[in-house]
């Protein structure tokens, strides 16, 4: 353990189940129906509601092999190229190969996809693939409904579920195995307050940390709860670095913060030209497949137009698509930009990129366990090896399908039994952050940590987040009255500004540009120094360690041992001491 807890109130109440999963998205939902159908006591906790997470705002679709001519061999490649050295291939190659049965299930629990003329699966293209590979539903709604599907299976099974409430960390048993969670339920209901959930088995599927920079397509729960919670419980992270910034946003006008909506790849997919103010197709000549390559290739794109002409956003030209393709193909894009006064149909859609997905996250096998005995993790928050440095739009979807399967799988043939958890385990509390250090972190981290980055915006960046770490543990220890009080806004930017440390620290030690990580002092691709992975934990010090693997490969998932030397913390990379 590292000896960090979030500072909250001992659990008022508790439940007690084989299996607990944090998050309602495709990856928790499907783990969780999975586990109860093989006649495990399983609990859902979510931060909202049970269709509140970031599975119902994908627009896209879900990438798998299903048409004619296309093979699970094709989909490894493009996944491959676009991950630009980084991938595990024997994650790709099982994300590909067990995707199209696990999207034949997933219609079988109840998910409806749209269908041709002749009633195959409708799909489409989108950056990066060669082939027209994604299942969509609604037009440009997947998300919302495959998350009504799962919802909707979930509450027939009569799952025990636990809405409005925020994980906070992870309880163990004396010998360091996973033994529940604590959490704080929100507002009136069953439970209010801090409690417990506890099981021998904890699946976290949190979604993402887009929440970490000021404009991004992420919801407002979305602030690295479950990264957090990973690293104060001692388990590892993987290519934190790797934040995909999503090319295509709509543009709200300078400042703007927050969730901003998304205009789908699948436009792009469909025919959309990226132009400048001229009307000149800017990407032409920049990548084979122009609009449609990798997400970062045209997201570096956009930016370099917007310098090169100083403005803050490129367009995305679909006139040519007419008034009827635009309502039954995406009516949700449609209504979104004509709620902002841009009406497509007669007019270019101004965009530009904003912080999408997190590529890293909590180093998972291929099973979903982590470096911590009984704690899983499955979707955005884990990292796989799939996307290595930049995930191939729409295989999010089929990751969190194919990884919540293995998850419910393994779990199932361990049945693992309960061990009691510790009486507050030794762990000191973490100092708290002030609520309103939530803008402030957004704006250091999309200053200096985002689509552009330097060894300068990312040293600036460092030495303002730690002054805001320092300044709530100097506050604490001379017990100032300012201190943050604990609470789900306090937590939350506990959270935001531990992961975002971490990130910063990653991009900072990775040297290179690789992916969606554009270091613009280090333009070039370094495969003999930089094709491995950069895996942080916290030690038992407080501080975070770093190590390199040796290779691409991304190496066992083993339980986190201590390190046989002090810690060394993530600062400038000359000070910085690999973990051997």
């Amino acid at each position: 353990m590292t000896g960090i807890r979030l500072t909250a109130p001992a659990p008022g109440w508790s439940i007690d189940a084989d299996v607990v999963v944090v998050g309602s998205g495709v990856a928790g939902l499907t783990t969780a129906l999975r586990c109860a159908a093989a006649g495990l006591a399983t609990v859902v906790v979510t931060k909202a509601r049970l269709d509140d997470g970031s599975t119902r705002w994908a627009q896209g679709g879900i990438a798998a092999a299903l048409g004619e001519g296309d093979t699970p061999e094709q989909h490894l490649d493009d996944t491959l190229v676009a991950g630009a050295g980084l991938c595990d291939e024997a994650a790709v190659r099982t994300l590909v190969t067990e995707g199209p049965d696990a999207v034949r299930r997933l219609i079988g629990t109840g998910a409806h996809f749209d269908t041709t003329e002749s009633g195959d699966i409708a799909l489409t293209r989108e950056g990066g693939h060669h082939r027209r590979r994604i299942a969509h539903a609604g037009g440009d709604a997947t998300g919302a409904e495959i998350s009504r599907a799962l919802v909707e299976a979930v509450r027939e099974a009569a799952l025990h579920t636990v809405e409005n409430a925020l994980v906070l960390d992870l309880l163990t048993d004396a010998e360091g195995r996973t033994a529940g969670v604590t959490l704080h339920v929100m507002g009136e209901g069953q439970h209010d307050g801090v409690g417990a959930v506890r099981a021998p088995a904890v699946v976290l599927a949190t979604g993402g940390m887009g929440q970490v920079f000021s404009a991004t397509t992420n919801p407002a729960v979305s602030t690295g709860d479950g990264v957090a919670l990973a690293l104060r419980a001692g388990a590892e992270v993987s290519d934190l670095e790797f934040v995909q910034f999503h090319p295509t946003v709509l543009f709200l006008g300078s400042g703007s913060e927050g969730q901003q909506p998304l205009v789908s790849e699948a436009v792009r997919g469909e025919g959309a030209h990226l132009v400048d103010a001229s009307g000149t197709r800017f990407m032409l000549g920049q990548h084979e497949l122009a609009e449609l390559a990798p997400r970062d290739i045209v997201a570096k794109g956009i930016t370099r137009r917007m310098e090169l002409h100083g403005t803050e956003h490129m367009y995305l030209d679909a006139r040519h698509f007419g008034a009827e393709m635009w309502e039954q193909r995406f009516p949700t894009i449609l209504a979104a930009c004509r709620a902002h006064g841009i009406d497509p149909v007669t007019e270019p859609i101004p965009v530009a990129p904003a912080a999408h997905y997190a590529s890293g996250g909590i180093r998972t096998d291929l099973r979903g366990r982590t470096t911590v005995p009984g704690l899983y993790a499955c979707g955005e928050v884990a990292c796989t090896g799939v996307h290595g440095a930049n995930r191939l739009a729409s295989n999010s979807l089929l990751e969190g399908l194919v990884f919540a399967e293995r998850i419910a799988a393994d779990i199932v043939e361990d049945r693992p039994s309960a061990g009691a958890a510790e009486a507050g385990d030794g762990r000191a509390p973490s100092p708290l952050i002030a609520p309103e250090a939530r803008s402030t972190i957004q704006r250091i981290m999309s200053r200096g940590a985002g689509v552009l980055r330097s060894a300068e915006s990312l040293a600036a960046a460092a030495d303002e987040l730690e002054a805001l770490h320092d300044s709530a543990a100097l506050a604490v220890e001379a017990d100032e009255p300012k201190v943050a009080v604990p609470g789900v806004e306090a937590w939350e930017a506990t959270n935001l500004l531990l992961v975002s440390r971490v990130l910063v620290a990653a991009a900072r030690q990775r040297e290179e540009t690789r992916g969606c990580h554009w270091r613009e002092d280090r333009p070039e691709r370094d495969d003999e120094n930089w094709r491995r992975h950069l895996v942080v934990r916290i030690a038992p010090g407080r501080q975070p360690v770093l190590r390199r693997t040796e290779t691409e490969a991304f190496g066992p998932v083993r339980p986190a041992q201590a390190p046989d030397c002090a810690a060394a913390p993530l600062t400038h990379p000359a000070d910085v001491t690999e973990e051997t």
